[in-house]
């Protein structure tokens, strides 16, 4: 494990550009052409769809299929402006997929060597899905890949996955602008970043206000992107401690619409 100060991490977030890093956007496909993204190229531009029978995974095509992943993109880019990411198609137009489709999402983006997997979304229900998800937390964990993701949008603690599990940096939404983020120890929820009344990209050339623990995640996934451009060898944990030290208290002054009076 490499020793990193606070200082050297510090320093590393406030001018780590991204470069040499890799983002998979694992989500409903990113709109290329949208003016937003500067004619950004994609480092892999991917979907998985259900044929029938079986999986299939095909040519992304520049789309979007619902705006969203187009809105992550962008937040990513604008904090880690160098960074190269990677669009992974699982979400469909009604942000909705599959557990296996998710899974093979996942394995494209770990097998073409992402550094850091950006997942705006959760699964809750039944706990036959949870080993699903645990399966490819942990490969990633082991292979030294950093996996950020939303959490509840209308209660922070409700578990999903893969945001509950400890090593995945997980997002909630807060009243903060910018850059800043902030740790919370007592939930799996840690980490809480900009998500309420972002604007956005969105599908069509277009641009929305939106609110969710879904923007807030990218915040971290590009805020993680300049720490490990300047540290590549940070392993998942590391960087997890150093983002605890570094991040502000979470406070009620700034908790989000999902997080209960009694919790604040």
């Amino acid at each position: 494990m490499s020793v990193i100060s606070l200082e050297a991490a510090r320093d590393a977030l406030t001018h780590g550009t991204g470069r040499g890093i890799k983002v998979a956007v694992i989500d409903s496909g990113v709109e290329r052409t949208h003016e937003a993204l500067d004619g950004m190229e994609l480092a892999d531009d991917i979907a998985v769809v259900n044929d029938t029978l079986q999986l299939r995974v095909i040519d992304g095509n520049g789309t979007d299929a619902y705006g969203h992943g187009t809105a992550i993109a962008e937040i990513i880019r604008r904090i880690a402006p160098e960074v190269s990411i990677g669009s992974f198609r699982v979400l469909d137009a009604a942000l909705a997929s599959r557990t296996a489709i998710i899974q093979e999402g996942v394995r494209q983006a770990l097998d073409r060597g992402y550094h850091v997997l950006n997942c705006s979304f959760g699964c809750r229900g039944e706990a036959r899905y949870v080993m699903s998800y645990k399966e490819w937390v942990d490969e990633s964990y082991l292979k030294g890949r950093h996996v950020v993701a939303a959490c509840n949008n209308f209660d922070f603690s409700v578990p999903e996955w893969p945001g509950h599990f400890p090593t995945v940096i997980t997002v909630n939404m807060a009243r903060t602008r910018g850059h800043q983020f902030f740790y919370s120890p007592t939930q799996l929820a840690e980490f809480a970043a900009a998500g309420e009344n972002i604007d956005v990209a969105w599908a069509g050339g277009s641009r929305k206000c939106v609110t969710g623990s879904s923007y807030a995640a990218p915040v971290m996934s590009g805020l993680l992107a300049r720490l490990l451009s300047v540290h590549p060898s940070l392993r998942p944990l590391e960087a997890k401690a150093l983002l605890h030290r570094l991040a502000a208290e979470f406070t009620p002054e700034v908790a989000g619409p999902n997080v209960p009076q009694q919790t604040r």
